[in-house]
């Protein structure tokens, strides 16, 4: 059996959980989510928590098992307690500010950039003297969190001389020693 897969996913209060025709609806105070599953995969709940069971032991079966019992619980947990990711611009003149949901970075290009967010993304700017401006976002939805987080780190990755870019909080950039280091 797949570790992951045989795990139950707890319902914490205030979450409900529907299977109806091999879609898995999942809502709670944060939000509601909806995922299609394969139709192979059986969902069953049993006293309020929730079974992944596949149909043989197969490794298509055996790699799906695990795969969509993760999914699930990040659903339920993202209903219930939502995901929260935060970046941070390291560079000098890096800026960023958001009107709404559309972030307009300033990365040292000759033109400003511009991102639209999903609605389900909450997104909150700080730019603080003697501190790198910082983004967070917050949703309930942890792929597409992480697809976004993502795309605004595709604009300027952390290189590795200086450090320069936008990180994730707390990050940790292996550094390298220029060339005149090694020469000798």
């Amino acid at each position: 059996m797949s570790r992951i897969g045989k795990l139950p996913v707890t319902i914490p209060a205030g979450v409900t959980v529907d299977v109806k025709d091999n879609v898995v609806t999942v809502k709670g105070p944060k939000g509601k989510l909806s995922r299609a599953i394969n139709p192979e995969m059986t969902v069953e709940m049993n006293a309020g928590k929730l079974e992944v069971k596949r149909p043989s032991e197969e490794k298509k079966y055996k790699a799906l098992h695990g795969l969509y019992r993760a999914l699930i619980n990040n659903m339920v947990v993202g209903v219930s307690q939502g995901f929260r990711k935060e970046l941070e611009l390291v560079g000098v003149g890096y800026r960023v500010s958001n009107a709404g949901q559309i972030l307009d970075f300033s990365l040292g290009y000759s033109h400003n950039i511009l991102l639209q967010l999903p609605e389900e993304i909450k997104v909150e700017t700080k730019s603080e003297r003697n501190k790198n401006p910082l983004i967070i976002l917050e949703s309930c939805d942890k792929e597409l969190i992480g697809l976004v987080c993502a795309k605004i780190r595709s604009f300027r990755k952390p290189e590795p001389y200086k450090g320069k870019g936008i990180r994730f909080v707390g990050e940790v950039v292996r550094r390298k020693s220029g060339k005149s280091a090694s020469a000798k």
